[in-house]
């Protein structure tokens, strides 16, 4: 297998912090949540949160992070600088608060830049409504565009990555679902655009992976990948495949066919019930790894080919059982 990189969400390394901090107060800091990520095996990546991980120190954080050994796969926008964004940051009803977030996310790029990364994940949490008669929606829709291509032409030459959620912490967001996000993104007119799948936010959205994931390579760039996992109620950001484990393999089964070529990032949350974060990252990178093995298998197997080719689920089910169980020969 080639070298695959694994990326993490840096946040989860606070979890059980007593544990691995028996004298802390208060919160880790990003090097501390750093340093033991850095003790994860097999962990290549961090993303970091700007500006949320970021304190004027760039040339020392970057530093720390290359002697734990790890590198920066991307940075992830979060707008928190201003109470303001509650109400939306690119979709936001006063031009002076959507040209704060366009600037905000400018400096997170250029940031990522000094990092020596070209990648940008944007989620729009707040950019939602919550009643009917709250939103203009033919407003909200083309204040999106106009700053997401305000964004893009500042920097053509970073991969500028849209993670779409259905709803939370908005009751409706406005880029909730694949499709909604791939109109956006023809809309934007960028080729520097992309998609970023998250796992949970798919299931949450009633969407199947896989066919997401069909939707956005045929129509943009796949350009992040959050893995974890979750009864499709809420974001859960359970272990990799530890309900739907099937279609997780599906999924790795349409990347591996499509090239992928980026971080297998875990957006997983064993902060939630006080897991030991570095043992939860341990058991979804060996999951992962475990399920490309098994897509390779399968990328080349013309009888599961054909068998998808002509609907046959009987068919496909039963080679898929025998790689999961083996021959009942055996």
């Amino acid at each position: 297998m080639e070298d695959i990189r694994f990326a993490t969400r840096l946040n989860s390394f606070a979890s059980c912090a007593h544990k691995f901090w028996p004298d802390l107060r208060g919160k880790p800091s990003t090097y501390q949540m750093i340093e033991r990520a850095a003790t994860v095996s097999g962990l290549t990546d961090v993303d970091l949160n700007y500006p949320q991980h970021i304190k004027n120190d760039v040339p020392e954080l970057k530093a720390f992070i290359a002697d734990h050994g790890l590198h920066v796969n991307g940075m992830a926008m979060r707008y928190n600088t201003l109470p303001e964004f509650q109400l939306g940051a690119f979709t936001h009803p006063d031009a002076r608060v959507r040209k704060e977030a366009v600037e905000l996310t400018k400096r997170g790029i250029d940031c990522g830049r000094e990092f020596g990364t070209h990648l940008m994940t944007i989620w729009l949490g707040q950019d939602g409504f919550d009643y009917c008669f709250q939103a203009d929606y033919d407003r909200m829709w083309d204040n999106l565009i106009s700053c997401f291509r305000e964004v893009c032409e500042y920097a053509p030459d970073v991969d500028v990555s849209i993670e779409y959620k259905p709803n939370e912490p908005r009751a409706f967001s406005v880029l909730p679902n694949a499709a909604t996000t791939l109109l956006a993104i023809h809309d934007i007119g960028c080729k520097n655009m992309g998609i970023t799948l998250d796992f949970c936010h798919v299931l949450f959205a009633g969407e199947i992976p896989a066919f997401a994931a069909s939707l956005a390579a045929k129509r943009t760039r796949i350009l992040g990948l959050h893995l974890n996992d979750g009864w499709g109620k809420r974001d859960d950001g359970l272990m990799v495949g530890a309900v739907n484990l099937r279609a997780t393999l599906e999924l790795i089964y349409k990347l591996r066919a499509e090239h992928f070529g980026g971080a297998y990032y875990f957006d997983t949350f064993p902060d939630a019930s006080g897991m030991d974060p570095v043992a939860e990252a341990e058991v979804n990178i060996r999951a992962v790894r475990r399920l490309i093995a098994m897509a390779d298998r399968l990328v080349g197997n013309q009888e599961l080919a054909d068998a998808i080719a002509h609907q046959d689920s009987p068919r496909s089910q039963s080679i898929l059982d025998e790689l999961w169980y083996g021959s009942l020969n055996q």
